[in-house]
């Protein structure tokens, strides 16, 4: 079997074409935890706080985007720190604690433009912070459009 290269292979596993692994050029940071979520409400929030900004999670570089219901309050993440949660069938995560967001939420990447007002927006309303940051409890698989988060 010949030796795909690695946007193939995760093309070919995903079944999409849209993704592409890239190397990581001059910038340098690191991920804290395993899995990030960041929600809809929390989503929303950052693009009130920043009108006239392009905002959408690409920005923040979630693992998990959850959808939440209307009226759900920005942060809601916060209420998870220090609980479990059940995705899909099978993955089991443990609620660690929340991100601290670096300059390159700010940074323009394909059609989203440089903007400082991102950052200056959470540092002043959640000092820094946004997401819900996790450890793997019991691996499982997750699927676009798992419903349970539970």
């Amino acid at each position: 079997m010949p030796v795909l290269d690695p946007t193939t292979y995760v093309r070919r596993y995903l079944g999409r074409n849209d993704v592409e692994v890239a190397r990581e050029g001059t910038v340098s940071h690191f991920d804290q935890l395993p899995l990030s979520l960041l929600t809809t409400a929390t989503l929303d929030w950052v693009r009130a706080a920043v009108p006239g900004v392009p905002v959408d999670e690409r920005r923040f570089r979630p693992n998990l985007l959850v959808r939440t219901p209307p009226g759900t309050p920005a942060f809601v993440e916060d209420e998870w720190f220090g609980s479990a949660a059940r995705i899909g069938g099978t993955l089991r995560i443990w609620f660690e604690r929340s991100s601290e967001r670096c300059v390159m939420t700010n940074e323009a990447q394909q059609d989203l433009p440089h903007s400082p007002l991102i950052l200056r927006a959470i540092a002043q309303a959640h000092d820094m912070r946004l997401d819900a940051l996790a450890t793997v409890a019991q691996p499982g698989r997750v699927r676009l459009g798992d419903t349970e988060l539970t």
